[in-house]
């Protein structure tokens, strides 16, 4: 059977990490986990699971640690997790069920679904795939100094495994931003990834005008991951609606379809402008438009599912009824009361249509 390695990068983590490995720690052949200078508990929690506790010097770069834990595990699978992340029992059986595809499948690169919001019964609110398990070899590296990844090559396999954020009280601040400005200040050039997600600290932190030109960087370098590209568009949709320009707010969101199938959530920020110009035709044209887009997470995206349903629908219900076609708007308020019913809007909704007699 294929030896499965569990590799973690770690600091100040005592709050989540028992958490985090208690729900992993049967489902794995090794534990490796790299310390970058916890000041608390988290060293010592490490070691009461794993003897392979590593100091690691922090250098301003996410990628050297990740890639510092992955050159001391001995398996021949890879798999990551963040302390704050969370394998619950299901998810350990079906782990244990892909170690034995692994065996027989051999590929190079697994995916996954990462759940990373939860709605308060704790189902998932927004999804989206990463890459999870990793042949241990040297052709896969960590790159990028923050938001990490590893570039898919060879046999790559989707599995239903999942994996949980739960997150964490951990102070994080402006962690990430000024990590990029340190990493300029050393005369690094950022690449078409870095672009994106430095325009997104940027865009994060208020900081509207910077953000806007580096996403307007990232939209036009060719090298940029299309899915990236297309996160830009409607980030510098939202900095130029801070800005107060609706016009290219609207034009940098219709820019997204060159690099790719319209997304729900660019769909629902298209009809979210037209909302409030009170153009409620248009607004209706592009919410009835995100009902009918297809799932995108399994390609990277972002994707949140209630930008394909409950979103739309509910907006639907409110603009049909302005317009004066109240059959409409019943009819899109049915659709979401059979998928939400217990929903504050959802049951605000029914409560108006039965006071006006219409339900």
């Amino acid at each position: 059977m294929v030896k499965i390695s569990l590799c973690m990068i770690v600091k100040d983590e005592e709050a989540v990490l028992a958490r985090c490995l208690n729900s992993v720690k049967d489902c794995v052949d090794e534990i490796v986990i790299a310390d970058t200078g916890s000041q608390d508990g988290t060293i010592e929690i490490a070691k009461s699971f794993t003897p392979n506790v590593y100091p690691f010097a922090w250098t301003d770069d996410f990628s050297a640690a990740r890639n510092f834990s992955f050159s001391k595990a001995t398996g021949e699978y890879l798999l990551w997790l963040d302390a704050d992340d969370f394998i619950d029992k299901e998810n350990g059986k079906r782990l244990k069920n892909l170690k034995k595809q692994l065996e027989r499948e051999r590929p190079d690169f697994v995916k996954c679904p990462y759940d990373t919001s939860f709605d308060e019964a704790g189902k998932p609110l927004f999804t989206f795939f990463r890459e999870r398990l990793i042949r241990n070899c040297a052709q896969f590296r960590w790159e990028g100094c923050v938001h990490e990844c590893i570039a898919p090559a060879g046999k790559v396999i989707l599995s239903d495994f999942r994996v949980r954020h739960l997150g964490s009280e951990k102070p994080r601040a402006d962690r990430n931003l000024q990590i990029y400005r340190r990493y300029l200040e050393r005369g690094n050039k950022l690449n078409a990834r870095d672009k994106f997600y430095y325009g997104r600290e940027l865009y994060y932190h208020k900081l509207y005008t910077e953000a806007a030109a580096l996403l307007n960087d990232a939209i036009a370098d060719e090298f940029a991951w299309y899915v990236n590209r297309i996160e830009a568009c409607a980030l510098l949709s939202k900095c130029c609606l801070e800005q107060g320009d609706r016009p290219k707010a609207v034009q940098a969101l219709l820019q997204s379809f060159r690099f790719g199938e319209p997304r729900a959530s660019v769909l629902c920020a298209l009809g979210g402008i037209f909302r409030e110009e009170n153009k409620l035709r248009e607004a209706t044209f592009w919410y009835k438009a995100a009902l009918s887009a297809r799932d995108h997470s399994e390609e990277g995206d972002f994707d949140q599912p209630a930008d394909r349903t409950f979103r739309p629908l509910l907006e639907l219900v409110c603009c049909c009824y302005a317009l004066g076609d109240t059959t409409q708007a019943i009819e899109y308020h049915k659709r979401a009361e059979k998928e939400f019913p217990d929903h504050p809007s959802v049951q605000y909704n029914r409560t108006f249509f039965q006071t006006k007699n219409l339900l």
